[in-house]
């Protein structure tokens, strides 16, 4: 009669507190994954492994993923919803997005860089994986080519314009995400640069400064001398 009253259906409430937890219950099971692949390595975390350190039952798992391969293209999925949303605020509609300007460049080396790092144990799971299915299966270039896009959207408004580019816009992307995705796991996580020896700001400047020069041409100087 309450409910009623106060315009929620009969165990509306109910159904909102289940969501709530079962909600809660993927993003244990996420946290704890990426935890597990950080540590163990994607191929040697077993699902049971998830379930312990995220406090759950181990069939609670399949509640919400199909497998350890489903959960980890849904940590993919999060990754790219990151990266898009932080491409977002500094996109703004009409800009040109010249990728032979520094500042631009390195913004966009920054976002992709940024969110690789913050997902680290998805990004080594994904290497991985793609070992393990072969390189014959071409899913990781599939995955590369797709996650490229925005770079790949920017190169073909240079070419358009009429500069010259290194290469084919799509492989000019995926070479230069591949490079930041290689580089990216190489290194110790975020952090930790004195294992490395390099800060992110360094790293940035650096591949920056190198894909410039590839971007531009002519020693990396374009006409206008900036």
């Amino acid at each position: 009669m309450l409910e009623a009253a106060a315009g929620v259906k009969p165990g509306g409430a109910h159904v909102g507190v289940r969501k709530e937890r079962a909600a809660g219950t993927a993003a244990a099971l996420k946290d704890a994954a990426r935890g597990q692949f950080l540590e163990r390595g994607y191929l040697n975390t077993k699902i049971t492994d998830i379930t312990a350190a995220a406090g759950r039952a181990t069939g609670s798992f399949y509640d919400h993923f199909a497998s350890k391969e489903d959960l980890l293209q849904a940590l993919l999925a999060d990754m790219r919803e990151q990266a898009s949303a932080d491409i977002a605020q500094q996109d703004h509609p009409g800009a040109d997005h010249d990728l032979t300007d520094r500042e631009e460049l390195r913004a966009h080396l920054a976002v992709a860089w940024r969110v690789m790092r913050a997902n680290l144990p998805v990004v080594a799971a994904l290497h991985e994986l793609a070992l393990a299915e072969g390189l014959g299966s071409g899913r990781a270039w599939a995955r590369l080519v797709e996650d490229t896009g925005m770079l790949r959207e920017h190169l073909d408004y240079l070419r358009d314009r009429g500069h010259a580019l290194p290469g084919d816009p799509t492989l000019v992307a995926a070479a230069m995400g591949g490079m930041l995705a290689t580089l990216g796991c190489a290194m110790p996580p975020s952090g930790d640069s004195a294992a490395s020896g390099y800060s992110d700001d360094e790293v940035l400047d650096t591949v920056t400064a190198l894909l410039l020069t590839g971007l531009r041409g002519h020693g990396g100087e374009r006409e206008d001398g900036a």
